[in-house]
């Protein structure tokens, strides 16, 4: 896909993810199988020890970062190309094993010449269920020049135990490095600044993100419908009248 000087390569067969954004040029995306930016539904995170009631059901999900689970199935299997045009990709992927309920994920991506947006919407064959929407894109930290500067303002960050899950408890934001969650009431709304090279806005109107800066090689700043372990602290149902829907945006500007 291109828009002006902006190029964004999609890989349905790996996950539906956006596996290249190059911007005059730069890839802003850390390349690799794992990494690009990768949709995490029908959870986002980790599930601590893999389990989530549903209704008055235990299920369980696979132990893929034991002891939990994490960033949902959909990464893991192949999306199916629903239409295409020069700027617009439309994926969809059906929901299978281990996930226990039939539906059906929607991603839209868009791209202009200054903006990509990312929409997923998760919908129901038959029965109601909770689930989570989210996005996890890995932006090199380095472009050539300084280290990418992360700015934004939460009103709390979710206290993390040692397990990597939030306790419950909300805390004043701490300096970083992050593997944490945030809460911004207002909408998502993170600032990437490479110095004297680019500038990136991670913006969503739901009100969780978590950043993570621990690698040496990337930053990932995830818009979410939820927290970590989201389907057990604050589910969002998915029901036949009502799918599961949001949007993160990133816009750019030279500097």
């Amino acid at each position: 896909m291109t828009a002006g000087d902006a190029e964004v390569v999609v890989a349905p067969a790996n996950g539906g993810r956006v596996s290249g954004l190059r911007v005059g040029g730069v890839e802003l995306l850390r390349q690799g199988e794992r990494f690009g930016c990768f949709p995490m539904v029908p959870w986002c995170g980790r599930i601590r020890d893999g389990r989530f009631l549903d209704g008055t059901t235990v299920r369980q999900m696979p132990l893929n970062a034991p002891p939990h689970a994490i960033h949902g199935t959909a990464r893991n299997g192949a999306w199916t190309v629903a239409r295409t045009a020069p700027d617009e990709a439309v994926l969809t992927y059906d929901l299978v094993d281990p996930w226990p309920h039939p539906g059906r994920v929607t991603q839209v991506i868009a791209l202009t010449e200054d903006a990509l947006t990312l929409s997923m919407a998760v919908e129901t064959y038959g029965t109601s269920f909770p689930a989570q929407i989210g996005w996890h894109p890995w932006f090199n930290r380095n472009l050539g020049g300084e280290d990418v500067r992360i700015d934004f303002r939460p009103a709390w960050q979710l206290q993390r135990g040692p397990d990597h899950l939030p306790t419950g408890d909300r805390t004043e934001p701490k300096p970083g490095p992050w593997d944490d969650c945030f809460g911004m009431p207002d909408g998502v709304d993170v600032t990437l600044t490479w110095p004297g090279q680019l500038e990136v806005n991670v913006a969503s109107r739901e009100q969780w993100v978590v950043v993570y800066d621990e690698q040496a090689e990337a930053v990932c700043v995830e818009p979410q419908t939820g927290p970590p372990n989201g389907l057990n602290t604050h589910p969002r149902q998915v029901t036949p009248i009502e799918p599961l829907e949001a949007t993160t945006t990133w816009t750019w500007r030279r500097l």
